[in-house]
């Protein structure tokens, strides 16, 4: 199935699952959603449960939190990723902070789906991956499932989870295909990275939007005698230390790859704890970044595609690690 029927799928069945979930956003109901994200799901579970609101993100996010603070367990479909930035208050100095504050008593579940990145020519508003910001706030948990089976698994768990979650859902991915168990039962572990190929020459680790292309340069690179082994983090907070690090100490060399802003962007991070951990005295190079360029996202397609990695870039990158083996 897609990455959009995957999303209604995992949000129907917890709204089956469990009364107190519900779903929460601009045209969620009658249009079924902005990206098509809650078709049918209005006339199943009604509109007290698939709530339209006005276009006021702030009070879209403070009735959410505000409600799961009361035992109930939101979803809500933030549309743009970009329009977070009037969340921002009720996400960071309320979600984030309650049952910190209120000794474990405050629990907030609430997940903040965010569609996010370009690939569809939204403009430098419309088109943002900011999963940097809410990775510094402890906290908040942040998700970035990049195949269909993944999303359903990880938003799942989302919904179950008794913290606030911020999950990323990829635009330009809504129409991808693939398997996806379709048991209500069907749950993945928050907080747990994914190795999507096994390789011993160069470990490429990344998420979301980026792993297609990752797994594709990783095709070409095998071609070329390079066995590529790409890890998948899925989860950014709380991140898989331990995944990455044997695969680190396995390989010797590092490319990372995601669709964010270079400067500042979670990728970041993740080469800052390698090169503090033990894997660092195990590596045969330098450890690479490849992310977009730090410029407001363009309208046009070609000058849009052209900031962000490309399949032969990311090769590139790979058969510069691997070149001196």
């Amino acid at each position: 199935m897609s990455v959009r029927d995957a999303i209604i799928q995992a949000m129907s069945e917890e709204m089956r699952r469990d009364e107190n979930v519900f779903l929460i956003g601009e045209d969620v109901g009658i249009y079924g959603g902005d990206f098509g994200t809650s078709v049918g799901m209005l006339e199943e579970f009604g509109k007290e449960r698939v709530r339209d609101t006005p276009i006021s993100e702030n009070a879209i996010s403070g009735c959410a939190v505000g409600a799961a603070l009361t035992g109930m367990r939101p979803i809500v479909d933030v549309t743009f990723m970009d329009f977070v930035v009037y969340m921002m208050d009720n996400i960071v100095n309320q979600a984030a902070k309650t049952r910190y504050m209120y000794g474990g008593k405050g629990q907030v579940p609430v997940v903040f789906r965010c569609a996010a990145g370009a690939g569809i020519c939204s403009a430098a508003q419309h088109s943002q991956s900011l999963e940097s910001w809410f990775c510094h706030i402890p906290g908040l948990k942040v998700v970035a499932p990049g195949t269909p089976a993944d999303v359903k698994g990880i938003l799942k768990a989302a919904v179950r989870d008794n913290n606030p979650v911020i999950f990323l859902e990829y635009k330009s991915d809504y129409n991808v295909k693939g398997e996806v168990p379709v048991s209500p039962d069907f749950v993945l572990p928050i907080g747990k990275a994914d190795l999507k190929r096994v390789g011993k020459d160069v470990t490429v680790i990344t998420y979301g939007r980026m792993l297609r292309r990752v797994l594709e340069a990783a095709d070409m690179a095998r071609e070329k005698g390079i066995e590529v082994e790409v890890v998948d983090l899925v989860t950014l907070i709380p991140l898989d230390k331990d995944a990455i690090l044997e695969s680190v100490k396995k390989t010797g060399r590092v490319l990372l790859v995601n669709d964010a802003h270079k400067t500042g962007g979670f990728i970041g991070e993740v080469a800052a704890m390698i090169a503090e951990s033990d894997a660092f005295d195990y590596l045969d190079n330098r450890i690479l970044r490849l992310a977009a360029e730090d410029v407001p996202i363009p309208y046009n397609k070609g000058l849009e595609e052209a900031m962000y990695p490309s399949v032969e870039r990311i090769l590139k990158y790979i058969e510069r690690l691997a070149e001196k083996r």
